[in-house]
């Protein structure tokens, strides 16, 4: 029975202490779809900042994407789901940090761009998560056409200060220093329903791996989710099952828990 197997990136599948896949996770992968299962990626991180699956892209070993946390799914070069942002609530974001003096990432089908850049964005995004440097914009400009995606640089108090102005978007949190702001509706779990659409493959058939925030609604949703070992309680909560970290084989312990490979 073919399993459709949804990956998150940072923490699960790329370890944040060598910022690589582990050999483990890489022969596990490929273990389990040369049995017939589907490997798929779940993500916040939008296509033009997927830089570190290079191991698994180069053995062809990955079936589609779920991207900028279920806003923006593809297969190949077919997309497959894209839902953009309302106008006036990104133009309430984009207010919002020029007054508050926040980092914003704007990010639209094929460009990505950032206002307000500080040492945290540096710290976080470039150093820590060896993200591509991305192009600095003013506010006007990084807000002209549709977004798909905005990641503010804002606390959790902030983000309770502005969200009820955004009543018609997704906000999720993986990192105390930012959120990921999507339209209403999608998520992660909203990925895997379009991606086993698209497949023609059933829900009782995925299998999720996750360990932030963003990643507790497809973990819900999956027929089985697994949460890594370091992942925080509210993930662990979410999950049927909790395996080693990312760093201990925790991807190749769960598929072979599993039976998957």
């Amino acid at each position: 029975m073919t399993k459709a197997l949804f990956f998150d990136i940072d923490g699960t599948l790329v370890s944040f202490t060598t910022h690589t896949i582990p050999s483990s996770t890489i022969h596990a992968i490929e273990q389990a779809r040369s049995k017939g299962h589907k490997i798929f990626i779940a993500t916040g991180r939008p296509k033009a900042i997927i830089n570190n699956l290079g191991e698994l892209q180069k053995r062809s070993l990955i079936d589609g994407y779920v991207t900028m946390n279920g806003a923006y799914c593809f297969v190949g070069d077919e997309v497959i789901y894209k839902s953009a942002i309302e106008e006036q609530e990104v133009r309430t974001m984009a207010t919002f940090c020029q007054e508050k003096g926040a980092p914003c990432f704007f990010v639209k089908e094929h460009q990505i761009s950032v206002c307000q850049p500080n040492a945290l964005v540096r710290q976080i995004f470039y150093d820590h998560l060896h993200v591509n440097e991305v192009p600095v914009s003013d506010f006007d400009q990084a807000i002209e056409g549709e977004i798909l995606q905005m990641t503010p640089f804002i606390t959790e108090e902030e983000e309770n200060e502005v969200k009820g102005s955004l009543p018609n978007c997704e906000i999720g949190r993986w990192h105390p220093a930012f959120a990921d702001i999507t339209g209403i509706g999608n998520t992660k779990q909203k990925g895997i329903d379009e991606i086993i659409r698209h497949f023609g493959l059933d829900l009782k058939d995925t299998i999720a791996f996750g360990d932030g925030g963003n990643d507790i609604s497809m973990l819900h949703h999956a027929a089985i989710g697994i949460a890594m070992g370091q992942a925080v309680e509210k993930v662990k909560e979410a999950a049927d099952y909790v395996t080693a970290s990312v760093d201990e084989e925790g991807i190749w312990k769960a598929m072979k828990h599993f039976e998957l490979i």
